[in-house]
């Protein structure tokens, strides 16, 4: 039976992959009512735009038009690391899903060690100035009743930060699957052998996720 606290009988790195699979979580969730609201607005400003010509009169202003595409920044930005989380990012698959689980576990290892996490720091260090300048002169939109532009710049630190969390949980989660049995006795059949590697899996997914079941 799966419980709501973490298993204190975890290793520590395991318990703060877990907790940063939660953030993630929640991430998600919020980013699935922003994406209504920014499909909604979106819908307004088409409506207002086309009843605005009808009617002689802009029934939108440039602030809904911005807070359009602001929502879009934030979904990407803050889904980036729930879509790593489940695994939804875009992968060109030619032979990575006929691999066993733990050839793939090495492959996502070295991914996340030589591409990820330089590309997140990277992009962290790259985006510091512009940011920093942004705040700095308390950048706004050019444009008459925009929105002010260094707030949705600050999200582009925080999106990489929290790829950068989620990539070393993911790290995490995949050294332990190289650490788990799945080796059966020599007296096993094929059909036990399947059996244990699935238990394994199972054991993985309870340790990273908090699951205290026995």
């Amino acid at each position: 039976m799966s419980g709501s606290k973490p298993d204190t009988r975890q290793p520590v790195w395991l318990r703060w992959a877990a907790a940063v699979d939660r953030l993630s979580e929640r991430l998600g969730a919020l980013v699935g009512w922003l994406t209504l609201g920014m499909v909604l607005i979106g819908a307004f400003n088409a409506i207002a735009r086309y009843v605005g010509r009808f009617i002689g009169h802009n029934l939108s202003s440039n602030l809904f038009i911005e807070l359009q595409w602001y929502l879009f920044s934030v979904v990407f930005l803050l889904g980036a690391s729930y879509a790593l989380r489940r695994s939804a990012h875009v992968r060109v698959d030619v032979l990575y899903g006929r691999l066993s689980r733990r050839a793939r576990a090495w492959i996502d290892i070295l991914g996340t060690v030589l591409f990820l996490l330089p590309f997140c720091i990277t992009g962290i260090f790259l985006s510091w100035p512009t940011v920093r300048n942004s705040w700095a002169v308390r950048e706004v939109s050019p444009d008459p009743g925009g929105l002010a532009r260094y707030p949705i710049k600050t999200l582009i630190l925080v999106a990489f930060a929290l790829l950068v969390l989620q990539g070393l949980a993911e790290l995490v989660k995949h050294i332990e699957t190289l650490r788990a049995p799945v080796d059966p006795p020599p007296s096993m059949t094929s059909d036990d052998t399947k059996s244990d590697e699935t238990k394994s899996d199972d054991a993985v997914l309870r340790m990273t996720e908090g699951d205290d079941s026995p």
